[in-house]
């Protein structure tokens, strides 16, 4: 009975605590997409993905209600770093529907604009100098910044209900709000600055203490499967040292103690796939995650071990490699000779027929591809050929009886075979990440495979010049490029054997592969040539290639291939693509599959749409 009178009492003291209103939320959500074209338009660095925001405690003053309920002690700040511009994951402040969404407008047009502030100047200073900038280049946003100011102000403590100290630092706030730029000294509180919706906070520091070893197998490849909303939710963390402990059950009587107990648990995540219940809850009442490195990683040791056949198991290395850049973008240079590329064979991929459940599919799509087969046709003022042209004698017998002069042009016509003047080169993604089923109907690896056996047989038919390629990595100096066909071979048995012999392995450092297939396309003489990437998620790999940097270094390859003359085109399963893919390779030059398991058919509906013409 007193658990029940406790939880009716918390609900209804909380419900009456909480200031906001849900009827007119706005969720990050409904806005993503628009918040990303909106941050580019406004002159935002276009690197910067649009991420939620981690709650963090303000420990500012709150009412005498929030304080009874225990509510109110975390706040949900917009911030950005050098990879995110993070914003509120649901906005519900203000009491109209309109006002959140401007509020949501305004913080994208602020962090477009604090790109020109001084880096050196205090937080509360650079959102006035941004809240400048951002209404001299955008004068339609004074209106709705002036409402939102008005809304905002009607939600803080008054400063007559607040300290002397506090009010003044209340009254320097208001003043900065509607007078942007007036206020030049803040003078300092007991207590920090109530929170300000209006303005950006200064991204979290990043701490991480220094690893005494780093262990290869306790890092997950990124996947191609979509996160849920609360997965996508920011949180800070810090890594930190192990605390030396002999035995865990040996605890001193002290009182102090128990809280090491409880904080400190030793969880093997890399291969712990129960879910925790209790885990998500614990996560939300932390402010910043603690994580480390346990000292006993025989497990991981083993699966590193397991990662990295011997040479005889492993497949065929074709030469010592190729040594390439990578791109950057933090010192803004090309590092020379910086990745090694090393194209393998498959040592025992055995000659191989089309497999029974796809040979109906091939069959339709041949005699679907033949239609774009180019036929034999007549070339007209031939020296020679199988017949007179009769509009060139009409010509010469004309010019001859007028007198003039006749060119020296053939009087024949030729029956010839016309070719597509067409190269395309297919990339496939084979890291582990493809190793991964999509709802309940077989892995990606699998759909990828159907893919290049039905795309090969469609282009036989087309007789276009194609190749097939495949890659993974793992780290910079281990970036494997599996060749499945090369322009030179034709398709056979042999190539069919190679295709069902991929298999699905280590990380995926995309700028290096797209280098050497840039390197590979380029020599072909076609007048149109294709670079088709095909891929279930970003660029990551075991050391720092990740985030941003792997999507810079990437998309600086596709910059390079582009000014060779290549056309570099993306299809893509992941459904987190649009986060990432429009700065990669434009808004026209990727195409997103929603149903993975239709990956070959739409694979080779989009390569007639880009070979037509």
């Amino acid at each position: 009975m007193e658990e029940r009178v406790g939880a009716l009492w918390h609900r209804l003291i909380t419900r009456a605590a909480q200031r906001g209103y849900p009827e007119a939320a706005v969720a990050l959500t409904d806005i993503e997409k628009t918040a990303g074209l909106l941050f580019r338009a406004f002159g935002g660095d276009p690197g910067l993905r649009i991420a939620p925001a981690a709650a963090i405690q303000h420990g500012a003053r709150r009412h005498w209600l929030a304080r009874v309920a225990g509510w109110g002690e975390k706040v949900t700040p917009a911030c950005r770093d050098g990879e995110t511009l993070q914003l509120p994951a649901l906005l519900a402040l203000l009491p109209q529907r309109e006002l959140n969404r401007d509020l949501y407008l305004w913080l994208i047009a602020l962090a477009a604009a604090h790109d020109e502030v001084d880096p050196d100047a205090p937080w509360w200073r650079q959102n006035q100098q941004g809240t400048l900038i951002a209404l001299n280049r955008l004068p339609g946003l004074q209106p709705r910044y002036l409402r939102l100011v008005s809304a905002t102000l009607e939600l803080r403590i008054p400063p007559e209900r607040l300290p002397p100290d506090e009010a003044a630092q209340e009254n320097l706030l208001r003043q900065a709000l509607c007078e942007p730029g007036s206020v030049v000294e803040m003078p300092a509180a007991h207590r920090p600055l109530q929170p300000v919706s209006l303005w950006l906070y200064p991204a979290p520091p990043r701490t991480a203490a220094k690893s005494k070893r780093q262990d290869p197998g306790q890092r997950q490849p990124g996947g191609g499967s979509s996160p849920t909303e609360r997965d996508r939710q920011r949180r800070r963390a810090e890594q930190v040292d192990l605390p030396e402990r002999k035995n865990s059950f040996l605890l001193p009587f002290r009182a102090e103690s128990l809280l090491s107990w409880a904080e400190f648990v030793r969880v093997n995540r890399p291969t712990d796939d129960d879910p925790e219940p209790n885990a998500a809850r614990a996560a939300d009442d932390m402010e910043v995650l603690s994580v480390t490195r346990d000292g006993s990683n025989t497990a991981s040791r083993v699966r590193f071990d397991l990662d990295l056949p011997s040479a005889s198991e492993d497949d065929l290395p074709l030469g010592a490699g190729l040594k390439l850049p990578e791109w950057d973008y933090r010192k803004q240079t090309l590092l020379p000779d910086y990745c090694l590329v090393q194209e393998m064979l498959a040592r025992r991929a055995q000659p191989c027929e089309l497999p029974p459940a796809l040979r109906r599919d091939a069959q339709r799509l041949r005699r679907q591809f033949e239609i774009l087969r180019p036929g034999r046709s007549w070339r007209r003022a031939q020296p020679d050929g199988e017949e007179l042209d009769l509009d060139a004698c009409v010509r010469h017998a004309a010019d001859c009886a007028s007198g003039g002069h006749s060119y020296e042009r053939g009087l024949y016509r030729q029956l010839a075979r016309q070719e597509r003047d067409l190269a395309c080169l297919l990339l496939a993604d084979l890291s582990l990440s493809t190793d991964a089923w999509v709802n309940n109907r077989g892995r990606v690896i699998e759909m990828i495979r159907d893919s290049l056996f039905l795309f090969a047989e469609a282009l036989t038919a087309t007789g276009d010049c194609f190749a097939l390629y495949g890659f993974s990595s793992r780290k910079r100096q281990h970036v494997r490029v599996q060749r499945i066909k090369s322009f030179s071979e034709r398709y056979n048995a042999v190539v069919r054997g190679r295709i069902n012999a991929i298999k699905p392995g280590y990380y995926t450092r995309m700028g290096a592969a797209v280098r050497y297939a840039a390197g590979m396309l380029q020599p072909q003489t076609a007048t149109r040539r294709l670079l088709l990437l095909l891929t279930d998620g970003k660029p990551n790999d075991l050391d720092h290639y990740e985030g941003r940097y792997g999507i810079e270094d990437t998309r600086m390859a596709l910059l390079e291939a582009r000014r060779e003359g290549l056309h570099p085109f993306c299809v893509t399963i992941d459904q987190e693509a649009d986060d990432y893919l429009p700065y990669l390779f434009g808004k026209d030059s990727f195409v997103l599959i929603r149903h993975p398991e239709d990956l070959p058919r739409q694979l080779l509906l989009l390569y007639t749409r880009l070979t037509r013409g």
